[in-house]
């Protein structure tokens, strides 16, 4: 039997649509959609478990998947399956989870998988950007308890104008790139990195995304309406008692008040706060206990939680004594660890980063290989978060989404500042020692200084900051520099990174609904005060690159050669350039140009000495005389019809300088006019057009003879 499509058509106002589509796949799942702009297709499927499962949060799996059938390709490696998903996926799967999670009630507890999967590629249409509507959409044709619709878009700003869901291309010219997931009436999620742009252009380019969302909701409500929508499925909610939670709150509220005011560090309010949560405990019988004791610990937590934000609205302090706009003491070190390339220490009161750089060729670029994207990055940042940072022991299952999320947003903030002359593959690597607060900002701030430590050649230096808003609908305050606490607590979490001209990347979650662009921009601009403040504090302990790298680091030379020498540079089997790179120590990569077809040579080595061996060496190869120049020759070997030359500038180029060119007069024996070893100059005339062989002469540029002493010679004779 056909099935009974339902689809829904987005005009992006441009000439592209997105369609939503359901009714034709996988239709055992509790809600699927296909996605389609182009040639682009992605098929997203929901379900969630109708049993709550034991643990006390909402386990959420949010999967998205590039086929690589989807772009007609196979999968590189030895095995060919879709194995591990790439950093590129999982950097999508945060996205959208980041956007969804917030919806679903805080009691509904079930196993709930999003899966999303491009299952049809079009070059021209990046399909990430719509992952988000995807989810959305599937999540509106099942039955969860869900709040609202929502959707992404990407939105970057090219030539002044604003585009929704541009192509690659396209954002190859853009100077802001950004992600938005909102809903209908409220902004959600942001993420993305800019050309030193302002906060106000900023909050423009959410607006603009934010109203284009509000068209693909629009859709999504009338393709659920279509299909016919689901009630909403009954699941057993959390209990409640009202009696309870006043108690509760009447026994720790102003307790916690009062440990919140004393501004103590991480530890000491941590081991407060478990006091006077046992004492809450203490304060019930057995038989309490046994009654509702499972819901003590959660009340007791909204009481510390109302009393903290109560004291930052109230009296404009949180937990650790600070003002709203102070920041916590920071301290800086260069140059720490001895073989590094370059490193620097970033510590920011209870949250530390040490960043290293290492410096390489072309052949350490990392290598990009999606079925929606190829390509590779000359500069890259990886973050690792180690449990000891936070004073835990816990197992290590590899690389989190956290760390592949927090390295890219560093990545992104310091990436627009590395100088395009760079002629290195350049890796920073952020380990955190210590966390409370924003280590993905410590790492943008330590991996500018470890830059710079390491002469590589920066635009302008780069700071972060993290910051947080609390808001009871009447009052708001924005905190600067916020705690792990503050995170947990607030109502909004943002990180923007900038240089002293402008903002080059920010991240966002927004728990409010209903936040005003001017918060958001007020917002914004304390974050920029506190940019600065950091920025100054960076550039008193390191000012600008330093002029070269260090003596243990490597040097960078890069040489263009014409494309018909690669061949005698690599040598049979690599024969030439392996000697070569083994005799002088150094890295030799050799890149054609695919326009010019001319090689790239890239020299890297330790020693300035090996570095001039191998440019020697390729002047040698490359070395082609011209027609009518002359050229200082060496004689390396003496035959009976001439001599064997070596050009000095060229050693182990080698040309026959024949007797007949050694003199005007006639010359018997080669010895007569040269010997092993003499150096003199000879003129090029070129290839004998018969012969095909080099002529070179030494008599060309002697004083020829009058010709009655060239007669009187031959008489002689």
């Amino acid at each position: 039997m056909i099935p009974k499509v339902f689809k829904e058509i987005i005009d992006l106002g441009d000439g592209r649509t997105i369609s939503l589509e359901t009714g034709k796949l996988a239709k055992q799942a509790h809600g699927s959609v296909v996605v389609q702009s182009g040639k682009c297709m992605l098929l997203c499927t929901v379900v969630s478990n109708y049993k709550q499962s034991d643990v006390d949060f909402l386990p959420l799996t949010v999967d998205y998947r590039e086929k690589f059938a989807a772009a007609g390709r196979y999968p590189g490696g030895f095995f060919k399956r879709e194995a591990r998903p790439s950093d590129g996926e999982v950097l999508t799967m945060r996205l959208v989870d980041r956007v969804l999670r917030p919806l679903f009630p805080k009691d509904y507890h079930a196993e709930t998988q999003v899966m999303i999967q491009l299952m049809s590629h079009d070059e021209d249409v990046m399909p990430e950007a719509m992952a988000g509507l995807a989810a959305s959409a599937a999540i509106q044709l099942s039955d969860f308890p869900f709040e609202c619709a929502i959707s992404e878009a990407r939105v970057a700003r090219i030539n002044g104008e604003f585009v929704i869901n541009p192509s690659r291309a396209q954002l190859d010219e853009a100077d802001m790139d950004m992600m938005i997931g909102a809903s209908a009436d409220s902004v959600m999620m942001v993420e993305g990195e800019m050309d030193e742009c302002s906060e106000e252009d900023m909050a423009d380019a959410i607006k603009f995304a934010h109203e284009a969302i509000k068209i693909q909701i629009a859709a999504q409500i009338r393709l659920a309406e279509a299909f016919g929508k689901k009630e909403v499925r009954e699941y057993e909610t959390a209990e409640e008692n009202e009696d309870l939670a006043k108690r509760i709150h009447d026994l720790a509220y102003d307790k916690c008040y009062a440990i919140a005011k004393k501004g103590t560090s991480k530890v000491e309010r941590t081991n407060a706060f478990a006091e006077i949560k046992e004492e809450v405990k203490a304060s019930f019988t057995e038989d309490e206990m046994a009654e509702f004791g499972h819901l003590v610990g959660g009340y007791y937590s909204k009481a510390e939680k109302e009393a903290v934000r109560e004291l930052t609205l109230s009296e404009g302090l949180r937990l650790d004594g600070r003002k709203t706009t102070e920041i916590r003491p920071i301290w800086c070190e260069v140059d720490y660890l001895p073989s590094t390339h370059g490193s620097a220490i970033f510590t920011r009161g209870e949250t530390q980063a040490l960043a290293t750089v290492t410096l390489g060729t072309s052949r350490e670029a990392n290598k990009i290989d999606m079925p929606s994207y190829e390509g590779e990055e000359t500069f890259y940042l990886h973050y690792n978060f180690p449990p000891f940072c936070t004073g835990e022991a816990r197992p290590l299952r590899g690389t989190s989404r956290r760390e592949v999320g927090h390295g890219n947003l560093a990545q992104r903030a310091l990436k627009g500042m590395i100088s395009e002359n760079c002629p290195y593959t350049v890796r920073v690597v952020s380990e955190v020692l210590e966390s409370n607060g924003s280590s993905s900002m410590a790492t943008v701030c330590a991996g500018t200084m470890a830059l710079m430590d390491a002469g590589v050649e920066m635009k302008k230096p780069v700071s972060g900051i993290a910051m947080g808003l609390i808001s009871d609908g009447n009052r708001y305050a924005v905190l600067s520099d916020i705690l792990g606490d503050e995170d947990h607590l607030g109502d909004m979490d943002f990180k923007v990174t900038g240089t002293a001209d402008g903002i080059t990347a920010c991240q966002m979650d927004i728990k409010i609904k209903g936040l005003s662009y001017e918060i958001l921009v007020n917002a914004l601009k304390q974050a920029r005060e506190g940019r600065l403040h950091i920025l100054n504090l960076i550039t008193n302990t390191i000012a600008q690159p330093n002029a070269t790298v260090k003596a243990h680091a490597p040097k960078m030379v890069s040489k263009t050669i014409p494309g018909e020498f690669i061949g005698a540079l690599i040598g049979p089997g690599g024969k030439v350039i392996q000697e070569l790179q083994k005799t002088t120590g150094c890295t030799i990569v050799i890149n054609e140009d695919p326009v010019t077809e001319e090689g790239i040579v890239e020299i890297l080595g330790t020693n300035q000495d090996g570095i001039a061996a191998v440019l020697a060496k390729i002047d040698s190869i490359t070395f082609k005389p011209e027609r009518g120049s002359v050229y200082e020759v060496k004689v390396i070997k003496i035959l009976d019809f001439g001599a064997v030359v070596e050009y000095v500038e060229a050693p182990g180029n080698e040309v026959l300088l024949h007797i007949s060119e050694l003199a005007w007069e006639r010359t018997n024996n080669v010895t007569d006019v040269v010997n092993m070893g003499d150096v003199f100059d000879v003129k090029y005339f070129g290839r004998d057009p018969k012969t095909r062989k080099e002529k070179v002469s030494k008599k060309a540029l002697l004083p020829r003879p009058p010709r009655e002493e060239r007669k009187d010679k031959r008489e002689e004779k």
